[in-house]
């Protein structure tokens, strides 16, 4: 039994197809299915059931793909260890981002990480808040940028910044530009990203803050933020954006946002990764990249930190 093998089993279990999984991991189909037909033959059990399509798992594949996955990570570690030793920068780093975060802060600090650390080869994907703490706990990506505190002991979190909440309602444009308190929010008027979103969850926490929500329907529900504001262009209610997401908008609709009184309900966003990392000098990286490129567009310092997790 090799590493090599396991990283063969986990990438057929992954994609399924034995041909996608050899492309994926630079081999031809033939010696992929040879090292794994191999590895069964040694085992002698099966670990896939060729006979479906796409290609599954058998119940003993399941557990035996478990282990790998933990033996490949633990395997992985060695290198990191020699890495950090000699302080380099650079090798694979797998990142999770929440949606509500991505398509704002990826663009600010980027081309700028990508340009100061031209070793670090970035896999950037989207996921939300439960899929990164899964991921985290499992080892398959090394970071996250998600809203916290998350209040998990195996996670570690550094914060980036804090990102106040605003109001979008074209009903109040042309009027004086106020602050509003957190009590005048009608919960039945808001709205809101589909569930699944951890930025629902902070909103639904700072309405029972004030009032209670328990009972109460929301007009509509969507999964983005470019929906949720023509919507409410259209006069069907209104929307909390992150900050962030106000600052490309049109300026005839920014006449639309309107702040609240401090301290202002915000959210946290952090680099977050499981307690035992230890590709710490990439984590560093790129906490100072991320903070150095959004001291300059968030200055907010008197905020209220509303949590991410449902019901808290």
């Amino acid at each position: 039994m090799t590493i090599t093998q396991l990283k063969y089993v986990l990438a057929v279990a992954q994609y399924q197809n034995f041909t996608k999984a050899a492309d994926k991991v630079f081999v031809t189909q033939p010696t992929l299915s040879m090292q794994i037909q191999k590895l069964e033959d040694e085992l002698d059990v099966q670990i896939f059931d060729r006979s479906k399509k796409p290609i599954e798992l058998t119940e003993t594949g399941k557990k035996i793909v478990n282990q790998a996955r933990n033996i490949v990570n633990e395997s992985d570690r060695i290198q990191d260890i020699v890495d950090q030793e000699k302080g380099f920068i650079g090798g694979e780093f797998k990142i999770g981002v929440i949606p509500t975060v991505m398509p704002t802060l990826l663009p600010m600090f980027l081309a700028n990480f990508v340009n100061k650390y031209p070793k670090v080869k970035l896999r950037i994907e989207e996921l939300t808040t439960e899929s990164i703490i899964d991921s985290l706990l499992d080892g398959s990506i090394d970071a996250a940028i998600a809203a916290t505190p998350l209040k998990n002991d195996f996670i570690k979190e550094r914060v980036l910044y804090y990102e106040p909440f605003v109001t979008y309602d074209p009903r109040l444009s042309g009027k004086p530009k106020t602050k509003i308190k957190v009590d005048e929010i009608n919960v039945d008027d808001l709205l809101l990203l589909e569930d699944g979103h951890c930025f629902k969850d902070s909103i639904l926490n700072l309405c029972r803050n004030s009032r209670d929500t328990d009972g109460e329907r929301f007009m509509l529900e969507s999964g983005s933020f470019e929906t949720l504001i023509k919507l409410a262009d259209e006069g069907l209610g209104m929307t909390l954006l992150p900050y962030l997401n106000t600052m490309d908008l049109p300026e005839h609709k920014k006449e639309n946002l309107r702040f609240f009184e401090d301290p202002s309900p915000a959210r946290e966003v952090s680099l977050i990764f499981h307690k035992s990392e230890l590709k710490m000098q990439i984590i560093e990286a790129l906490q100072n990249v991320i903070t150095g490129v959004i001291k300059g567009a968030i200055a907010f310092q008197n905020v209220q930190i509303v949590s991410p997790i449902s019901g808290k």
